[in-house]
């Protein structure tokens, strides 16, 4: 898949739904970086000023500093944000 959007995942070590996440995009050979907020509590305080949540994973589809942050934890929430970025940039996911 071509860099057409960036993927960012927010993650803490032992979370099996961040463990998911990451296991689905590298199935799809979707590229994305990982910020891990294990003992980062000031990663969390950015979480809560952007999205107002705290928990992980948090997953953030976009270019140019502008993203939507998928907050909902379940991979069909994230399956259907990549494909409504998709859509708008005519890509398969």
């Amino acid at each position: 898949m071509s860099n057409a959007f960036d993927v960012i995942v927010w993650s803490k070590q032992g979370c099996s739904y961040c463990n998911e996440v990451k296991s689905y995009l590298d199935d799809k050979e979707i590229p994305y970086k990982t910020i891990d907020v294990t003992n980062r509590d000031e990663f969390r305080e950015i979480l809560e000023a952007k999205y107002g949540v705290r928990h992980v994973p948090v997953v953030e589809i976009g270019k140019n500093g502008t993203y939507k942050g998928v907050t909902e934890v379940g991979l069909e929430h994230l399956i259907a944000a990549l494909e409504q970025v998709s859509r708008k940039k005519g890509l398969a996911v």
